[in-house]
């Protein structure tokens, strides 16, 4: 039988509980993407348009965005070990679902449930920044947010194979499988949590406009990572399209090895940590937002190339932009953190709410920029939104220097 555990606790972690935490970080997270290198053969089997395949990867991420607002609070409130095993319960079931839709309406209505189900990543790190020892926290936290990074580009990379060769059903099968596999072993592996809080459910959502309205470092971390995943979530939920029609014509094979691209961005992503560390967050947050905003710039010279060379192009900037992506995160994730050790749920929900909107509307504006005016028009979106979030990173410098000028 677990133990409740002291959010105090001196005694290191072993090994294969943080493993267990990465995993599930991992797994829970990667849901929310293996749709989207399917898209394009996907909407072909269900007879769905490009336009309505798209509102896929909307809805999940919308979905997220919802469960992490509404959900991810509970981890102040409630045992997070039980809160963690019902949403891996609902997500096994709503993977099941969507691989079993036979047509557009239900797998829109199983890829919201799967994006509500997946935050159970988001009550996943707060967990093991609760069980970390002071010491070692950053550690631990970084080593479960690499796994929760992996998982997602990863995820890409399987689904696309899976679907290449055992069609986009079984994905989502498998999908389900693993995620009843790893919360058996969160059952039996994780110690119970005591509640930081006693509000009521009101008062705890109620909370999350206090904390956004005191802290402005809250705010802008928000904000600047809303506009980079608005980039983030354009490029991915096109480029199956994209990549299927003129002049590639690739399968779902290609657009999810793009993913090994990314996985190289979120591997380096630890050394944006340590530079956190060393210099500081802020630092790394404009860093990370002006590398996503120089690789995108790049990518609008694709078309100006002959097919295998734009190929090429594409995939340094993908290794770029997550680059700069994950590394601006982690910065975030450090300054929010250490605004209230008590509402670090809450405080969680707060930016991954900012972000995953940026991921919702990043996925529909994708879609319909490009069924207007092509995959050009992503990537000159990804860059406008790339570079007002480096506006917003750089704007607190202004401020800093503005009264040195006056006097």
């Amino acid at each position: 039988m677990s133990s409740i555990q002291s959010p105090h606790t001196a005694k290191p972690l072993p090994p294969a509980l943080v493993l267990l935490l990465a995993t599930g970080a991992g797994l829970g997270a990667a849901a929310i993407y293996y749709s989207q290198p399917m898209l394009g053969v996907l909407g072909a089997d269900i007879g769905a348009s490009d336009r309505a395949i798209g509102f896929v990867p909307t809805l999940t991420q919308l979905g997220y965005a919802l469960g992490i607002l509404l959900l991810a609070p509970l981890g102040d409130r409630y045992d997070r070990r039980r809160v963690i095993l019902a949403k891996a319960a609902a997500l096994a079931v709503a993977l099941l679902l969507g691989g079993a839709a036979s047509s557009i309406g239900p797998l829109l209505v199983a890829s919201l449930v799967i994006g509500l189900a997946a935050t159970l990543a988001q009550d996943i790190v707060p967990a093991a920044a609760a069980l970390a020892p002071e010491a070692q926290r950053g550690k631990i936290v970084g080593t479960v947010m690499t796994g929760l990074l992996l998982g997602i580009l990863l995820s890409r990379v399987v689904s696309g194979f899976v679907a290449e060769h055992l069609g986009w059903r079984a994905m989502f099968f498998i999908a389900a499988a693993s995620i009843g596999l790893i919360a058996a072993a969160m059952w039996r592996g994780l110690p119970r949590f005591r509640p930081t809080t006693q509000l009521s459910y009101g008062a705890l959502i109620a909370s999350l406009a206090g904390l956004w309205l005191r802290h402005r470092s809250l705010r802008r971390a928000a904000l600047a990572q809303g506009l980079l995943a608005v980039a983030f979530s354009a490029f991915w939920s096109t480029l199956a399209v994209m990549l299927h029609g003129a002049p590639f014509h690739l399968g779902s094979a290609a657009a999810g090895a793009f993913g090994l691209a990314g996985a190289a961005g979120a591997l380096a992503a630890p050394l944006a940590g340590r530079l956190a560390d060393r210099r500081g967050p802020e630092l790394v947050t404009r860093l990370g937002a002006g590398l996503v905003l120089l690789s995108f710039a790049a990518m609008t010279l694709a078309p100006l190339l002959a097919p295998q060379h734009s190929l090429w192009l594409i995939v340094a900037g993908t290794i770029g932009f997550d680059l700069g992506f994950q590394a601006t995160l982690i910065a975030h994730q450090t300054i929010v953190y250490g605004i209230d050790p008590a509402a670090r749920s809450r405080l969680n929900s707060v930016l991954f709410v900012g972000m995953f909107i940026g991921m919702a509307t990043g996925a529909a504006l994708g879609s319909l920029v490009l069924a207007q005016w092509g995959w050009l028009a992503v990537t000159a979106l990804a860059t406008a939104a790339a570079s007002v979030a480096l506006i917003v990173r750089l704007w607190p410098a202004a401020e800093a220097r503005a009264p040195a000028l006056a006097a």
